[in-house]
């Protein structure tokens, strides 16, 4: 990532932590005051792609779709199969360990 796609990623959380409408006048002339020189479009793409939308909001939000997938696979019978999962390991752990002739703890 260059310089300047840091800057106006930095400038708009900024914004957004002053709880301020982002808009393309705003982030350039934080880019600016910060001396860092960056393509005009980024600040038309930036605006409009966070127009209207809370950024605090989406970065506290950032991962908690992906997690429901692998949830709902489970909840529908996978429960025994990720009992088998972990047997498997927890007997693998112990295998390694023999292997060596001593334990962590030993």
């Amino acid at each position: 990532m260059s310089i300047a796609e840091k800057a106006i990623v930095y400038a708009t959380l900024i914004l957004a932590d002053d709880n301020v409408a982002i808009t393309a006048d705003k982030l350039e002339a934080i880019t600016k005051a910060a001396g860092v020189e960056v393509e005009p479009i980024f600040f038309s793409l930036f605006a409009k792609a966070f127009d209207g939308k809370d950024v605090n909001e989406l970065l506290l939000n950032v991962g908690a779709s992906a997690g429901a997938a692998p949830a709902a696979g489970a909840a529908a019978g996978g429960a025994t199969e990720a009992a088998a999962v972990e047997e498997k390991v927890a007997d693998e752990e112990e295998e390694s360990d023999d292997d060596m002739g001593f334990g962590l703890f030993d």
